[in-house]
């Protein structure tokens, strides 16, 4: 980045005032050129950071400048200093975790949102921020093909998302814990919260956060293709009532984090209307005013529903009570952006609503206050580049690049059926990949040994970045195609360099 002149210089090297307009135009146009240059050429820097801990913070004052410095200084010091601890997300070769991609249209909303730094707390202090994200959401309801009796809003993180589930879940049980709590209850039975044993950690992390107890959090076996089974359920439920206590809710997940599979949504809703209709089993005084909640975890592979062919992956969803899917995983949106639906607003409204007054407002007409929704009163502006990524693309071109992506991970899938010593240890419905080397005659133990080999190497070439899981003890790599910029190219060179590794 080369220097700005003297009207350019910082805040603080002026006094009090902020950079001045014209200022702010130059560095802006100079830092948009910067981030086009970034976007055009996302390959010039190596996918894993290459420092050691520890690095960046020695690299950095340990007290702050007593005066403001000038952006040109502060500019150098980002590219010199903060670039090269930057692991690159946006890099057409991370196969690691789940791709947040974030495209041009969605920058340009999150640079506007900023710009505008607006509270969506209440309808008064922006009446466009939430009617654009009650909008924004609908739109989206509409792109995944779920019914109409959906209502929807932003989080940061489906980690939010579903603890704010298991809380409406909570509260449609009746047992009044939001005024009264649950410590010291004597009336109070052992909740229950059932997911697969492949489940996201977050519902747990919920569990823990809801006072439920980790210990309470039921992981459901799997069947030979990692989906939790509706008869392991069912009997896990029929226990617990056995023993007195609450199924509270049963989360499902369509794309589990390692493998990707898909739980059985429509049996798994079939089990649900069995207990609400056997009511609270050897206990009748455990009758509460609900059945178990009805969860659904689609952060990642419920946004493959914008694909009219794949819309199946959601069969089921619509008996659900609630359903979170991230844009900020597959569809192109910067972090952060989880939407989370729910089919009764009230019950969720009912768990968090507390209205002080320096927060009651009176509007002419009834109007949403989505602060009523969860625990945060401050809320970004995400709906900004949500909206103007879904105007971008359409509905077309967001459902084109979702099944390129797909048809890629198959390719990179056939490679490695096709490869002698390899093998493909996941079904592949949508664009992640489980995988290894896996030579006759190798020990299990040694086997993990020669693929952790295999991921550092491939990770250290700085082109691209894998990652791992254990699926039923064994060592396995993964491959998670979801960035926006990458092509087969990318996979390919991915495919090399496991070779190369291997040999």
């Amino acid at each position: 980045m080369t220097e700005v002149g003297e009207r350019g210089s910082a805040a603080g090297g002026r006094g009090s005032a902020d950079l001045a307009p014209e200022a702010f135009v130059e560095y802006g146009k100079r830092l948009v050129e910067w981030i086009g240059e970034f976007l055009a050429n996302p390959e010039r820097y190596p996918v894993l950071a290459r420092v050691k801990p520890g690095d960046i913070a020695a690299s950095l004052p340990l007290s702050p400048p007593a005066r403001g410095e000038r952006l040109d200084a502060i500019l150098a010091d980002f590219e010199t200093k903060i670039l090269p601890g930057i692991t690159h997300w946006n890099h057409p070769g991370f196969f690691a975790y789940f791709s947040i991609s974030a495209s041009a249209p969605g920058i340009l909303g999150e640079l506007l949102a900023s710009a505008l730094n607006v509270n969506a707390m209440l309808w008064r202090t922006s009446p466009a921020a939430t009617e654009l994200e009650l909008r924004a959401l609908d739109w989206l309801r509409q792109l995944l093909g779920l019914a109409d009796d959906w209502h929807g809003h932003i989080n940061d993180t489906a980690s939010i998302s579903t603890m704010l589930a298991l809380a409406a879940a909570r509260e449609a049980a009746g047992l009044d814990v939001r005024e009264r709590g649950m410590a010291g209850r004597g009336d109070l039975p052992v909740l229950r919260v059932y997911c697969s044993e492949h489940a996201h950690s977050s519902v747990d992390k919920g569990a823990i956060t809801l006072g439920i107890g980790h210990e309470n959090v039921v992981h459901v076996a799997a069947d030979g293709e990692f989906r939790m089974r509706p008869d392991l359920l069912r009997e896990a439920i029929a226990a617990d009532l056995a023993r007195g206590m609450l199924p509270l809710a049963v989360v499902a997940t369509v794309g589990t984090t390692s493998t990707t599979s898909i739980d059985p949504v429509r049996e798994i809703a079939g089990v649900i209307r069995e207990v609400a209709a056997t009511g609270s089993g050897a206990n009748p005084e455990l009758r509460t005013s609900a059945r178990p909640w009805l969860h659904i975890d689609g952060a990642y592979g419920g946004t493959a529903a914008v694909v009219p062919e794949m819309r199946g992956v959601l069969d089921g969803v619509d008996l659900a009570d609630s359903f979170v899917v991230n844009p900020h995983k597959w569809l192109f949106t910067p972090i952060d952006c989880s939407a989370l639906y729910v089919k009764r607003p009230e019950i969720l409204k009912r768990a968090f609503s507390l209205v002080p007054e320096y927060l009651v407002t009176r509007e002419a007409a009834p109007v949403e206050n989505l602060m009523d929704y969860g625990v945060q009163l401050g809320r970004r502006f995400r709906a900004l580049k949500l909206w103007m990524v879904i105007r971008a693309f359409g509905a077309e071109g967001l459902a084109e690049r979702i099944r390129a992506h797909c048809a890629l991970a198959r390719t990179f899938a056939g490679w490695v059926e096709a490869a002698r010593c390899w093998e493909v240890v996941a079904p592949v419905p949508f664009s992640t990949v489980c995988f290894r080397y896996a030579p006759e005659g190798v020990s299990e133990r040694n086997l993990e040994t020669i693929n952790t080999r295999i991921l550092d190497r491939v990770n250290d070439s700085g082109s691209v970045f894998l990652s791992h899981t254990k699926l039923n003890g064994r060592y396995v790599l993964r491959l998670a195609i979801g960035n926006i910029r990458t092509e087969e190219r990318h996979v390919a060179q991915a495919w090399r360099l496991l070779r190369e590794a291997a040999a």
